[in-house]
């Protein structure tokens, strides 16, 4: 796989982290990058009839352009409005432009409560779940301008993260160190989740990795996961997205919305 057409979301909720690292992704793939702006936004009432665009929302799709295309100056690059206010509708636009993308850039919800986000709650989610392509999502605070230096791929031997190994070789190449971790219940059984065919497949994509098995004990597994991207100094989360992940010997949970609330690197997730 190579990444060539890159997608990233744009609203006026200080979208310069993604920006950030959409541009130097674009630089490092030679890549056409794609700024979509999309946000929630009320079309303003007079009596029964209402009128859109607002004056704020063309006011802040403006400032986004210009911000996109001071950013990409010398990139093959295009700016987009998706011209939407629902939250709904804003999920979908984001989601239909991604059909054509390698590799669409999300930001993190702001959390639940925020409801004066751009962003839709659990848009990166959806997005996830049902664009049919993988999401690098990026934590709402620090800079990120490279990842895949030292990545971590949670491993289950599920379609799912199947998927998100293949779709994140692009980014794996060239790291001093990728870590493949997979879980065994506290009762130490056999691990099944093919760590060993997932070590060979990297291997074949010239890419050096070793596994890690955890035994899991009194702590969720994906609390585990994220302490565990925390301990080995990761730059990159990658696992699949599943709407209830599990791992063998493991209850099921909404893993991906739990990654997705407490992440602190970014995330990259297929489904």
């Amino acid at each position: 796989m190579t990444i060539k057409t890159l997608l990233v979301h744009l609203d006026h909720d200080d979208p310069s982290a993604r920006l950030d690292l959409a541009v130097s992704l674009a630089r490092r793939h030679d890549a056409r990058l794609i700024g979509l702006f999309a946000e929630r936004a009320k079309a303003h009432t007079v009596g029964v009839v209402a009128h859109w665009p607002t004056p704020a929302y063309r006011a802040a799709s403006a400032d986004s352009r210009a911000r996109f295309e001071a950013a990409t100056a010398g990139l093959r690059a295009q700016w987009r409005d998706a011209d939407r206010g629902g939250a709904a509708e804003v999920i979908r636009a984001v989601s239909a432009a991604a059909h054509t993308a390698d590799l669409v850039i999300l930001a993190q919800d702001a959390g639940d409560g925020q409801h004066h986000a751009a962003a839709p709650t659990g848009m990166a989610e959806q997005v996830v779940l049902n664009a049919g392509r993988p999401a690098l999502v990026i934590p709402g605070s620090g800079r990120f301008t490279e990842v895949g230096r030292r990545p971590l791929i949670a491993w289950n031997n599920s379609r799912e993260a199947a998927r998100a190994v293949r779709d994140s070789l692009p980014l794996l190449r060239g790291a001093d160190e990728v870590v493949v971790v997979s879980f065994a219940g506290k009762d130490g059984g056999e691990d099944d989740g093919g760590s060993a065919d997932c070590l060979a497949y990297l291997a074949d994509h010239g890419i050096a990795a070793r596994a890690e098995r955890l035994v899991v004990e009194g702590v969720g597994v994906m609390d585990m996961l994220l302490s565990r991207v925390s301990d080995c100094g990761a730059d990159l989360l990658v696992m699949g997205g599943h709407g209830h992940y599990a791992f063998p010997h493991l209850p099921r949970g909404n893993g991906a919305r739990h990654v997705l609330t407490h992440m602190t690197v970014p995330v990259l997730m297929s489904n």
